[in-house]
């Protein structure tokens, strides 16, 4: 990115978190979390206390987190979890919305940070290698890596969010579910020979465990993008990509500002509808989705 260019980038994100009442922050981190049943009260409590609405998973893997809140709330909920050696160095991506992205709290127990059913990938053994933003965008000006091999983007996310946007030229196997991942990932390595891999999802879960997958079965040159496509967004903006990319709340989806859009989408049936303004608030929920209910 040119100096001026980051400039303004730099000066648009200023007015736009200085505007905005709520800042909306995804992070996640794999380690080994063995006393998620007794952190899930304290994690609930703070939650409450601080009115912050999100979904937050405890894992035996690791912790991932979607909330939404005022500044001064959510840097003291950061400033608890990183009280925590396990997540010390905890890594957020930030966006700002003039109201909460959630309407509820939720924390919740699970098996997984994001479900593959691959125990053999344990994320917090070693990450696969990865690409941050900057790099990839200059791969993908070049249309080659540094050793001069083609660069491939495969996407690793269901495929209504492939929908909302992607990166140009993508790889994208139409999955339902990221379980779907490891199969079809396996019958196509043939046609990655003599390229460079690179995986990408939202935030950069799924792409690290796609990864770390596809170097298990085989593949030489694969790389997951650091922090996904919000990272990329936030540290080069769009070019390469088209289209917003879909977040899992109110918003629906965010533009390479890290604005929300026009789009508004069942979170039942997947339709799309826009503008958003003609639809009801329960729209997303499903509740009174015109494709679901409206017949």
């Amino acid at each position: 990115m040119h100096a001026n260019t980051a400039l303004q980038a730099e000066a648009h994100a200023a007015a736009t978190a200085a505007a905005a009442a709520h800042v909306n922050i995804a992070a996640y981190k794999f380690v080994t979390f063995d006393d998620t049943e007794a952190k899930r009260p304290e994690y609930q409590a703070i939650c409450q206390r601080l009115g912050l609405k999100g979904t937050i998973l405890l894992t035996p893997e690791g912790i991932n987190m979607f909330l939404s809140g005022p500044r001064a709330h959510i840097d003291e909920f950061l400033a608890w979890v990183r009280s925590d050696a396990r997540f010390a160095d905890l890594e957020v991506k930030e966006s700002y919305s003039t109201e909460q992205s959630h309407k509820r709290m939720l924390v919740k127990l699970k098996k997984e940070i994001i479900t593959m059913r691959m125990p053999l990938i344990k994320p917090e053994d070693g990450r696969a290698p990865f690409v941050e933003a900057a790099t990839l965008k200059r791969w993908l000006d070049n249309g080659v890596d540094d050793k001069g091999q083609p660069v491939v983007m495969v996407d690793t996310r269901n495929d209504f969010e492939v929908d909302v946007g992607t990166f140009d030229n993508t790889v994208d196997y139409r999955i339902k579910k990221f379980t779907e991942f490891p199969e079809v990932i396996a019958a196509h390595k043939d046609d990655f020979t003599g390229k460079t891999v690179v995986t990408f999802c939202t935030g950069g879960i799924r792409c690290e465990k796609a990864a770390i997958h596809m170097q298990n079965i085989g593949y030489q040159d694969v790389y997951q993008l650091e922090g996904g496509i919000l990272k990329y967004f936030e540290e080069v903006g769009g070019d390469h990509y088209t289209g917003d990319c879909f977040v899992f709340d109110y918003r629906t989806a965010l533009n390479p500002k890290l604005e929300p859009t026009e789009t508004t989408q069942c979170f039942n049936c997947r339709a799309v509808v826009t503008p958003r303004q003609q639809i009801a608030p329960e729209f997303v929920e499903g509740k009174s989705c015109p494709h679901c209910y409206g017949k």
